[in-house]
């Protein structure tokens, strides 16, 4: 614990010592990692330190236009930057982003990888997000979490954790959103803005990609798979259809659940699981990475089915 508080006040210093900060998001992004770098967003511009928040996505979850500063999220790098801060990212090939050299690097995540990068990581397998770990960062160095950050983390913390329903949710999750509550946020109205601002698009691609639904092994395994034409068809984002890879998991008979889509000409995998079924083990063999429950990993082919097969391979049940 002293090791890591130690890396909580590193961070803190070098974040003070830096003159101008570049907060990193994965592709495809969800809320946990748009809210970790809004949380810090929100934070340096309460401190007025210079920086950017940076997504490398052609679109950004139109559910989380709520969140503070969300507006400031930009795809161009700015020309000069001397401390890059990954938030929710795993590894630095979900970025595509390149960095300069001899710039500082903060990394702070709570996924399972086979790679380790940054100048200070602050990764904890045990948080159920990365709005968590980035919680403690707050906490352990007595800063000021305003209305505006505790708005973000909460919104990372409820939405990775699926609503408090996974493993990973445990009573340290809830005696966070305790102390994040206190400041006068209103959890029913983040809720909404979450849960109740779906586009019509997207109750138009769901069934399609419903539609692509398999059972293997007996039926405890399911696949699904999004054909990028139905995002021009449907007017849809990705982002939007995201939530589908849980809607199958709820089927009884199914305990994983494999999740296709190209993305940057590569098929990416999402896999969910109940049970006591490891996907994060299943990702690692593709140089993925995750959780027990959930976990995500890249194959480098543009071929949904050829990528099916290769991971249907790997799967024992």
């Amino acid at each position: 614990m002293e090791k890591r508080n130690n890396k909580f006040k590193d961070t803190l210093e070098l974040i003070k010592s830096s003159h101008y900060i570049l907060i990193v998001t994965h592709i495809n992004p969800d809320a946990d990692t748009i809210s970790c770098a809004l949380s810090l967003s929100n934070f340096m511009f309460e401190n007025k330190i210079k920086h950017k928040v940076f997504n490398n996505s052609d679109t950004l979850p139109r559910v989380l236009d709520f969140l503070p500063r969300f507006d400031k999220i930009t795809n161009q790098i700015p020309k000069y930057y001397d401390l890059v801060i990954y938030v929710d990212c795993g590894d630095k090939k979900r970025v595509h982003i390149d960095i300069e050299k001899d710039v500082k690097i903060i990394n702070i995540d709570h996924h399972q990888s086979n790679t380790k990068f940054g100048d200070i990581n602050i990764v904890d397998f045990s948080k159920g997000s990365a709005a968590e770990v980035l919680f403690s960062f707050f906490e352990q160095n007595d800063l000021n979490i305003s209305k505006n950050i505790a708005m973000c983390l909460y919104t990372g913390i409820y939405d990775d954790n699926i609503g408090f329903t996974t493993p990973r949710t445990t009573q340290s999750t809830f005696e966070i959103i305790n102390k994040l509550l206190q400041t006068g946020i209103n959890p029913s109205e983040i809720a909404n803005n979450l849960l109740r601002r779906d586009s019509l698009a997207k109750y138009r691609i769901l069934p399609k990609i419903l539609n692509t639904l398999e059972l293997h092994k007996q039926g405890d395994v399911a696949t699904i798979y999004l054909e990028e034409k139905w995002l021009k068809e449907t007017g849809a984002t990705s982002q939007e259809c995201d939530e589908v890879v849980n809607m199958v998991l709820n089927i009884a008979i199914v305990n994983m659940v494999c999740y296709l889509r190209v993305i940057q000409n590569n098929v990416r995998v999402s896999l969910r699981s109940k049970s006591n079924i490891d996907v994060s083990n299943i990702a690692k063999l593709f140089d993925g990475g995750g959780h027990k429950n959930a976990a995500g990993l890249t194959i480098k082919t543009q071929n949904i089915f050829e990528a099916k097969e290769q991971l249907l391979s790997k799967i024992k049940v």
